[in-house]
């Protein structure tokens, strides 16, 4: 395996929802990252269950993950527990966003 979590981190960094100007990662979308020799899982939420983009940006996750892992399979688990909310957002995600501690 020549591949890091860190370069997988890196690899979700430079996805978008195309409605939000912040990365998954720092949204706080990645709930985690299991690689072992066989496979790469990442299992992600988003912030609603009715998001538009939801099957689009599930693939674009597999394939950039996939672009990393080379001939390690990747599978990305949808998953809604525990549910998303704001405090799972990075700092820098905040800032971008222009949300303070007040109010959540």
């Amino acid at each position: 395996m020549t591949f890091t979590k860190d370069d997988i981190i890196g690899a979700l960094k430079t996805i978008f929802d195309p409605e939000i100007p912040v990365n998954i990662w720092d949204m706080g979308l990645i709930y985690g990252i299991d690689i072992s020799d066989v496979a790469v899982v990442i299992k992600m939420t988003f912030t609603s269950p009715t998001c538009p983009m939801m099957e689009e940006l599930l693939e674009q996750v597999r394939a950039t993950v996939q672009s990393v892992a080379g001939d390690i399979p990747v599978r990305v688990d949808l998953v809604w527990d525990p549910p998303w909310d704001l405090s799972r957002m990075s700092d820098a995600a905040r800032l971008e966003l222009d949300l303070t501690n007040e109010g959540w």
